[in-house]
């Protein structure tokens, strides 16, 4: 096993260098930044959801927190794998983050839009991180983002379905 040195702090890698992995722990903490803006972002739909739509759309955006609270916890501690400590307090996520929470109160239908709009930055960032990880040759890290991106396409399909 390899011994790496980084940021005044040896610790023992499996396979990969400190260098070799920073361009993909940058995705990741994007990532990381963008899920969590958007989880706050599903909760307060969740939470204030009205209309017609709100008891579809209010388990809908239940079930979309839940896998992003669990998606949250396995980025941040692929993160670690890598030696690295995601410590993000909330001024550091939103700095890092891509995603923007809503400046005014959204209707049932903006709330989805809104959800497409953040399921495409989630996507792209997740591909960032795939490409990354394929140059490196981390196969977990690749399929780990696969699977997400699998799951996010599959809702994206549903959530487009809704609005037509």
């Amino acid at each position: 096993m390899e011994t790496v040195k980084a940021k005044n702090k040896t610790f023992k890698k499996l396979g990969f260098t400190y260098l070799e992995t920073a361009e993909i722990v940058v995705a990741l903490n994007t990532l990381l930044a963008n899920y969590q803006v958007f989880y706050n972002k599903l909760r307060n739909f969740h939470w204030n959801i009205e209309g017609p739509e709100f008891f579809e759309l209010h388990e809908e955006f239940e079930n979309e927190y839940n896998t992003t609270k669990k998606n949250i916890d396995i980025v941040a501690e692929r993160i670690r794998v890598f030696g690295v400590k995601p410590n993000f307090t909330l001024k550091k996520t939103l700095e890092l983050s891509d995603l923007e929470e809503p400046t005014k109160e959204l209707s049932a239908i903006e709330m989805v839009r809104e959800v497409l709009r953040d399921f495409e930055t989630l996507h792209n960032n997740m591909l960032d991180g795939v490409n990354a990880s394929l140059e490196t040759g981390d196969v977990v890290t690749e399929q780990l983002l696969t699977d997400f991106m699998t799951h996010l396409e599959k809702r994206n399909w549903m959530f487009t379905s809704y609005l037509k």
